[in-house]
């Protein structure tokens, strides 16, 4: 349900008793209504794998700690945690069996960005980020300028891949055709099940001032070089310091196609609730997903998910399959259920 009112609805009357009356009534059709909601509460919404990360990221925000910054403690928990294959340290390589890793981040207040993309070596991209935004007239370094950009920060290049993480991309390795050098293994992985993940969080404090960040390391087995919507603007995440803050996880190239995260903050924008606009941009990857990524029946091949906070601390979810989110309201953190369009099957 969203929170916005119609003119008919904040006049208080209706359209009867206007007619009966006669009371001529100037309406400007010039733009759409912008709904900005007033600051109320402190909160984080971050995808399912955030559960630690929206504690982290809460806990320093009630210590009144800047909410970009808030944002890359709590997402650091996951690119350091080598048991998370999706993120950072431990992350699934490439194809060629290197890691690389993409992030973003936007900070309300400031109106600034940062990103990285395919940065090989350092664990935490969100840091190196946020580096790009405080201290560049840039918004993305790539591939081996993010390196050496991040080297020149004191960070050391570290190998960022597991034994875990090593030995499920050399089981994919052999495993990924019949016709190749390499001989079949015995895999409880099934390869149909890509495997894919990330990390978006987004931040409000109590004064309002809203901070977002998404990192990943992308889709497992990529060709080398892939980007996907995690470091950029606007398909990963956004924030609008007067309205909120997504972001999403899922098939990168699907929501790069229709901006996600920006189109999200738009509804917003428009007066949507939260859940609503994250349902609302889905509708429109579906509209724009191309016959080869949808089964017989109609649904995706692919799953998606958008995260949301406005500006009042409101925030929701929404996927194309179940599946659920992390938030902290300001009192605890907890998982919810995503609104969904399809059940699995």
């Amino acid at each position: 349900m969203t929170d916005s009112f119609s003119r008919r609805e904040f006049l208080g009357v209706s359209g009867a008793a206007v007619t009966a009356l006669a009371v001529p009534v100037s309406v400007d059709t010039s733009a759409p209504a912008v709904h900005i909601p007033k600051a109320a509460r402190p909160a984080a919404i971050s995808s399912s794998n955030g559960l630690g990360a929206v504690a982290r990221a809460m806990e320093a925000v009630m210590a009144g700690e800047d909410t970009l910054d808030a944002a890359v403690e709590g997402v650091k928990i996951q690119e350091l945690d080598p048991t998370d294959m999706s993120v950072g340290y431990g992350g699934l390589p490439n194809e060629e069996g290197v890691v690389q890793l993409d992030a973003s981040c936007m900070h309300g207040p400031s109106k600034r960005a940062g990103a990285v993309a395919a940065l090989e070596g350092i664990k935490t991209p969100s840091e190196i980020a946020r580096l790009v935004l405080k201290y560049t007239d840039h918004i993305m370094l790539v591939g081996e300028g993010a390196k050496r950009f991040a080297l020149s920060y004191g960070y050391e290049e570290e190998d960022l891949m597991t034994p875990a993480s090593r030995e499920r991309w050399l089981r994919w390795r052999a495993n990924r055709g019949a016709h190749d050098d390499w001989l079949d293994v015995e895999d409880d992985d099934p390869l149909g099940q890509r495997p894919t993940g990330t990390i978006n969080l987004n931040v409000v404090n109590a004064a309002g001032d809203v901070s977002s960040i998404t990192t990943t390391s992308g889709l497992a087995w990529k060709i080398p070089g892939r980007a996907g919507d995690s470091p950029i603007i606007g398909a990963g995440q956004y924030t609008d310091n007067a309205i909120g803050a997504a972001g999403s996880t899922g098939r990168g190239e699907s929501n790069i196609m229709v901006c996600g995260a920006f189109l999200t903050v738009e509804f917003m924008r428009q007066g949507m609730a939260p859940t609503d606009a994250c349902r609302a941009t889905l509708q429109r990857v579906m509209a724009l997903t191309e016959p080869r990524l949808l089964h017989p029946d109609g649904r995706p091949r692919f799953s998606l998910n958008f995260y949301a906070v406005n500006k009042a601390g409101d925030f929701g979810g929404a996927g194309l399959y179940p599946g659920r989110f992390a938030a902290h309201d300001g009192r605890d953190a907890a998982h919810h259920d995503l609104a969904y369009f399809y059940e699995r099957q």
